[in-house]
């Protein structure tokens, strides 16, 4: 039988014990249900090689190569990363839109004796539902956002609240950027789609009843857009602002981004395209600093002459609810922490 889905809460909460995902590397390396495993029953190259006959040659012939290829490959499958199930395991399975692939694999799994089923529409339907979430249906949170100029160390001050039972959604960490110009991350940041699905699965996990708490975000993080419903719930969301002062701002960052410091060709080609909006002379201090290697100076520099203004105009043209004002001395856990149980303070009043 096909699993029949209609939102996106129901499918999380699904009670099988795997889900398994068909289709061929590529599809899956794009996006996939969070926690799924890959067991592609046709490769990249022999999708693209039974498409390719589907189209050129003959729909008989392309379906005959495929089903010798899928029976192939589940069998590889069966006899080896599925060999240690026993007889309760109940698996679900998907592909593209829950057609041969996924169809046929699921009655190989149920012809052993698992309880396999499919998903209804396949991975095209899982898709739809993140689109309604995230794109035509109001967010269904009240969203806080923490705000703050560059350095403010939001991203810490987030992990400090989820470890004290606050809900919290790191935007940063789901685009895996720090979200700012020198914000790229090892690994490189996920395809939107799965950006998406890190962001649907997030926030299905909390309870609407209690308030999210945020990172304050422009509409972008790096490449990856924020979907039209979560971006319409963040400029919106009232904001805790913290405070910090630019002595420890500065020593925060020099710390936190080394590796981009260390970095001296690299930063070159990211700051040299500011010439444009903050003037030769200022870009060719930091050019100067660069070739220093003083990376304290270059960092409370770059907040002065470039995040710092940009945030000023960005927030005076949003014109947010402050719910309060977090004043932070020093950065270091102790004054993290107290930073993070006023914050605590301040959303048990909401």
């Amino acid at each position: 039988m096909a699993l029949k889905i209609s939102n996106l809460p129901e499918l999380y909460a699904h009670a099988f014990d795997t889900v398994i995902d068909v289709r061929s590397p590529a599809e899956f390396a794009e996006d996939h249900l969070p926690g799924a495993i890959n067991l592609p029953v046709l490769d990249n190259d022999e999708r693209a090689r039974v498409g390719t006959i589907y189209v050129q040659e003959s729909p008989f012939l392309a379906r005959k190569l495929g089903a010798a290829l899928v029976f192939r490959n589940a069998a590889n499958h069966i006899e080896n990363s599925l060999s240690h199930h026993e007889g309760g395991w109940r698996p679900l399975v998907y592909c593209w839109r829950g057609g041969q692939r996924s169809g046929s694999f699921t009655w190989m799994l149920q012809q052993i004796g698992w309880r396999a089923e499919v998903i209804d529409g396949g991975y095209r339907t899982y898709r739809r539902l993140v689109n309604s979430y995230l794109y035509d249906d109001p967010l269904p949170f009240r969203l806080v956002a923490l705000d703050g100029y560059t350095g403010t160390a939001k991203t810490e001050l987030l992990a400090h609240l989820q470890g004290q039972g606050v809900q919290v959604v790191d935007l940063e960490g789901l685009a895996n950027h720090r979200g700012s110009l020198l914000g790229e991350m090892p690994g490189g940041q996920p395809s939107q789609k799965a950006f998406e699905s890190a962001l649907a699965g997030a926030f299905c996990a909390l309870d609407p009843n209690r308030p999210v708490l945020v990172e304050a975000e422009s509409s972008k993080i790096g490449n990856l857009i924020l979907p039209p419903s979560l971006w319409n719930a963040l400029r919106a969301a009232p904001r805790i602002q913290v405070n910090v002062p630019i002595q420890a701002r500065t020593a925060y960052l020099t710390e936190a981004y080394d590796d981009i410091l260390s970095d001296a060709d690299r930063l070159r080609d990211r700051l040299s395209p500011l010439r444009f909006h903050r003037g030769h002379e200022i870009v060719d201090g930091w050019l100067e600093l660069i070739e220093a290697g003083d990376k304290r100076a270059l960092t409370q520099s770059l907040m002065e002459q470039h995040y710092d203004p940009a945030y000023t105009k960005s927030r005076r043209a949003q014109k947010a609810d402050i719910l309060a004002q977090i004043e932070v001395g020093s950065l270091d856990d102790a004054g993290l922490k107290r930073a993070a149980y006023q914050i605590e303070a301040v959303l048990d009043q909401i």
